[in-house]
């Protein structure tokens, strides 16, 4: 059985690229594993990080007042939903050349040293600790950010890759329903979804 965790950050529903070429993504790994377990973490709802979160994550356990624990239950809830996955479907539409706020929102929940990686001193990065699992990005843009001129400002697909790398997981490939100001977004869907190869 495949634990899979689809994380959805576009604030669009039904006319959203990213979550239609999402939804095929998982499509695709159903039919290759077939036995497996989806859960779907939208992050429309999941709070920004504030004072208070950071407080608590800074606090020990042993030491957190019943407030304190109430401001990270989301964290230790999202934490958990990841740790027990073993393949991620990360949706990161370009929003004005970067990921939307949700997303950069989960990742800020799920960030905490001792859960999802460590520090060293060995080196100038941390070390990742949610190994063993494979994540496919999967993004949607106006624009072609795979080369010529604006292939430098995908600063989208890079940081999630960074963000995901620097926890430890593997990214096995990015999906892209790009160009839609170009070909139209039908057309960009569709050649996103041809596009879609789980090896």
């Amino acid at each position: 059985m495949k634990k899979i965790l689809h994380i959805i950050s576009s604030p669009k529903k039904a006319n959203s690229a990213s979550r239609m070429l999402g939804k095929k993504v998982a499509e695709k790994l159903k039919e290759k594993f077939q036995h497996v377990e989806i859960k779907e973490y939208d992050l429309n709802t999941i709070p920004h990080l504030n004072e208070s979160h950071i407080n608590a994550f800074f606090t020990s356990t042993e030491n957190r007042t019943d407030e304190q624990q109430r401001e990270i239950a989301t964290s230790d809830r999202a934490i958990t939903d990841l740790t027990a996955a073993d393949i991620l479907i990360v949706e990161a539409p370009m929003y004005n050349w970067n990921i939307p706020s949700t997303l950069k929102a989960y990742f800020d929940q799920i960030a905490r040293p001792g859960l999802t990686f460590r520090y060293t001193g060995k080196g100038a990065l941390p070390e990742g600790l949610l190994k063993d699992k494979t994540a496919y990005i999967v993004t949607s843009s106006g624009g072609i950010y795979t080369d010529g001129e604006l292939k430098a400002f995908d600063f989208t697909t890079n940081y999630v890759r960074f963000f995901l790398e620097l926890m430890g997981i593997e990214v096995a490939n990015v999906f892209r329903a790009d160009a839609q100001a170009i070909l139209g977004p039908e057309d960009a869907i569709r050649k996103g979804i041809e596009s879609i190869v789980i090896e």
